[in-house]
């Protein structure tokens, strides 16, 4: 899944939440009769658009993965039937403002933002992108070409670890409509025509398939006319997609990605039946932020990997879905999913010299693992689900510090069927109810760490295969002295259990990763 924006020019978050003077928990209205949520905050200058159609890579059809995203990407990045690709992009840019997509596993949807003085010149633009798309061949060719250096050359030789993540998803989610990444397979893509796109955009690009989201300073009737123009498409349905069923592994399952590397990202999870909306929610939140909250010197994996052993840059946990972390330190909206995974990310681990060659790597891993059966084991102390819950509830104030992102946050409100006061206005009630009870209970009943997948991307795959068999021992050196009480642990951790068979292990070289199915 990737982010692409059209045009240029963007605020700074927090000055436009000053501007609007408007709380992230700001009051949002749902019609799913009609399809349209609004999020009037009349003090605004600007205008936020969300328009969500309820298709995404689920929907490509067999053969043909990644048409979702194509056709998302050709209509946000093509000419219409009015202007030209080029025109778009000079009118664009004296407005200062952009517009763009995002397609994950369930979702689809279309963002801008626009400056009230110039409202009805951009949402001409933007409502004709999808209304009027030109379908033109010189565009659909641009756009393949595009897509096809990231699946052929970006993926495999971009961001390792972003890499690491995309797999261990699709080894969970293996024979389900979200094994695929949303910009499909190499020989996918090879195939697919503008015919395919054409067809695609007919077939779920309808009007009973699409919620109109508008937020901002908007002026009185503007909401309903937007969702009047999108009445435009034709009626129809679109078939539902089961949601997906993972298996739990029994023990643990390794993939090692082979290629020419000298630091090794590490991603390992497990599915989860706990989504946005469910009892044990925020007493899970409390328990992933105090493991390994994004981007964050507050998390233990940070203190005992990074900050303790200065191993690397970060090592995280996740409880939903968190593509592209390396660009942002808020979670990603309008990733809506039906089915989660516990993710552990480790970015990634140097060898600095062949003698050591996997030894930080597999220290690493057990190092993570360790402190999650350890967390299993013991528990959270009431003074660490206090900790955590100070943090937390200061440090998420800021996830919905722009209109955009408030809008797309009551979007995913009703992607999961979320009553009023929606997720962020719930976050604090949620985080006042914590007890170190009911968090110990969430932690018994959704984690685990015997019985996982592992993905490592790194070269010389087969030594690191020996040493997860043999269990060989592996530790970490300083450059200066450590206290004793950090050696000690050091041993422990060496030794870790990684339980893992030889049959339980696949070795695959960088150049056939998403080759084909």
């Amino acid at each position: 899944m990737r982010r692409a924006y059209f045009g240029i020019g963007t605020l700074l978050g927090l000055l436009i939440l000053l501007v609007s003077g408007s709380s992230p928990g700001a009051r949002t209205d749902y019609d799913p009769e009609r399809g349209i949520i609004t999020l009037p905050e009349p003090a605004s200058p600007f205008i936020a658009f969300n328009i969500w159609l309820k298709v995404g890579s689920q929907n490509d059809p067999e053969g043909k993965e990644g048409l979702a995203a194509m056709t998302a990407a050709l209509l946000a990045g093509g000419s219409t039937t009015e202007d030209s690709y080029e025109q778009i992009r000079s009118k664009l840019y004296p407005m200062a403002a952009s517009y763009g997509y995002r397609v994950d596993k369930e979702m689809t949807v279309f963002t801008g933002r626009v400056h009230r003085d110039n409202l009805e010149a951009y949402y001409t633009l933007f409502s004709n992108a999808l209304l009027k798309p030109a379908f033109s061949q010189e565009d659909f060719e641009r756009v393949k070409s595009q897509t096809l250096n990231f699946v052929e050359r970006g993926r495999r030789y971009g961001r390792d670890e972003e890499l690491s993540k995309e797999l261990l998803f699709s080894m969970i989610y293996q024979g389900t409509p979200y094994e695929h990444p949303a910009e499909g397979y190499v020989e996918s893509v090879r195939s697919l025509t503008l015919d395919d796109v054409k067809a695609f955009y007919e077939s779920v690009y309808l009007r009973n398939n699409l919620v109109v989201g508008i937020g901002g300073g908007y002026p009185r009737g503007f909401a309903d006319r937007v969702r009047r123009d999108f009445d435009a498409l034709p009626a129809g349905e679109v078939a539902p997609v089961p949601a997906p069923e993972p298996r739990m592994p029994e023990g643990v399952k390794v993939l090692i990605v082979e290629k020419a590397t000298d630091a090794t990202p590490v991603s390992m999870g497990f599915p989860m039946a706990l989504l946005r909306g469910d009892e044990d929610f925020w007493s899970m939140m409390a328990f992933n932020s105090w493991m390994g909250e994004h981007r964050n010197s507050f998390a233990n994996l940070f203190q005992v990997i990074r900050e303790t052993r200065g191993m690397n840059y970060g090592n995280y946990s996740y409880i939903e879905a968190f593509p592209l972390g390396y660009t942002t330190q808020q979670p990603p909206v309008n990733v809506g999913r039906r089915s989660q995974i516990f993710e552990i990310w480790i970015r990634p681990i140097s060898n600095t010299t062949p003698t050591n060659l996997h030894e930080r790597v597999l220290f690493a891993t057990r190092a993570a693992l360790r402190e999650v059966a350890k967390v299993v084991d013991h528990g959270l102390p009431a003074e660490e689900v206090e900790r955590t819950r100070n943090f937390l509830w200061n440090f998420t104030v800021n996830w919905g510090n722009t209109i955009s992102r408030r809008l797309a946050y009551a979007v995913d409100d009703a992607f999961y069927g979320l009553p009023e006061p929606g997720y962020l206005a719930g976050i604090r009630p949620g985080l006042q109810a914590l007890t170190p009870e009911g968090v110990n209970e969430a932690i018994q009943k959704h984690i685990q760490a015997e019985n996982l997948w592992i993905v490592f991307i790194t070269r010389d795959a087969r030594n690191l295969r020996r040493m997860l068999l043999e269990g060989v021992p592996t530790g970490i050196t300083y450059p200066g002295p450590r206290p004793e009480a950090v050696l000690a642990e050091d041993r422990e951790i060496a030794t870790f259990p990684i339980r893992v068979r030889a049959d339980d292990i696949v070795i695959m070289d960088i150049n056939e990763v998403y080759e084909g199915r």
